[in-house]
């Protein structure tokens, strides 16, 4: 089980009054939505502190320093730029970063146009084929660092069976598990790509109306890349979901185990949910409908 260490902003500036003091006279401010798996703070005009809450979170940190420079130069979209990298200290016991401050915002956080949605949908395709495009950089396996996306969806077929099991009353468990045996039937029978791992809206930034940064790589890996294809359903939809689908280009497997994927993760958050009518568990609901009807 994992053991969450919250940090603050009075951490946050004794850390960096600590071990980097050429930065202490810098004002240091929450930023406007946090994440679970990271405290983030603004440092200055031009950084920002990256904090992870768990020993499994931290994991990521000296990847992410090591991998992320180099994952930059074939990538016409910003991704995070590592400046420094902190150590755990009397007061928190995991290594952090400092990072870029990276111009937009949170996907989670705007209301597009339809006409927005679709312009993005266009660009996050050209994202993630120039990520799956590098071959010269080599990744980590799927694994515990990245809750091992990139891997084969089956990985998670114990949970999936149990959320469905659960959710019988509410959802169509038959076509539920006959969309889980069709995609856990198929393989990635190719070379393994580079997946971003968490390619989520709260990792997508905007700036102008247009796609600006993808941040937060802690799940990248090279593996199968149905897992980033996801957001087709968690967030696309209408013609800026065909766009999407179209300009990917995958073939009809992977599409499978993508909607599988989905499906996963949102019975895992309908069961999380105490009101099953509410619009977060809507929301979920409209996603399984979706992926099992696609």
């Amino acid at each position: 089980m994992t053991t969450t260490f919250m940090p603050t902003l009075d951490l946050a500036r004794k850390l960096i009054a600590e071990q980097f003091p050429e930065y202490a006279r810098l004002p240091i401010v929450d930023v406007e939505k946090q994440g679970h798996d990271n405290r983030t703070y603004r440092l200055g005009e031009q950084m920002l502190i990256r904090i992870p809450t768990a020993a499994d979170y931290a994991l990521k940190v000296p990847k992410e320093q090591e991998l992320l420079p180099k994952l930059a130069k074939p990538l016409s979209v910003n991704i995070p730029a590592p400046i420094k990298m902190g150590k755990p200290s009397t007061d928190y016991p995991y290594p952090f970063s400092i990072y870029k401050w990276l111009s937009g915002k949170s996907i989670n956080l705007l209301t597009l146009t339809d006409q927005e949605k679709e312009q993005l949908a266009s660009d996050l395709a050209k994202f993630l084929k120039e990520l799956q495009a590098i071959i010269d950089i080599e990744g980590p396996e799927p694994g515990q660092h990245n809750w091992w996306r990139g891997d084969h969806v089956s990985v998670y077929d114990k949970g999936a069976r149990e959320q469905i099991a659960e959710l019988t009353e509410i959802i169509d468990a038959g076509q539920a598990l006959s969309l889980w045996d069709k995609a856990s039937a198929t393989r990635w029978n190719k070379q393994p790509i580079w997946i971003h791992g968490d390619f989520a809206i709260g990792n997508i930034l905007m700036d102008s109306g247009k796609l600006s940064a993808v941040i937060d790589f802690g799940g990248a890996a090279v593996g199968d890349p149905a897992c980033d294809l996801v957001i087709a359903w968690t967030y696309l939809s209408g013609k800026a979901r065909e766009i999407f689908i179209s300009k990917m280009d995958m073939d009809e497997d992977t599409w499978l185990r993508a909607r599988a994927w989905a499906l996963w993760k949102a019975t895992f958050e309908l069961c999380q949910i105490e009101d099953k009518n509410s619009p977060e568990a809507s929301l979920q609901k409209r996603i399984i409908d979706e992926v099992m009807n696609a």
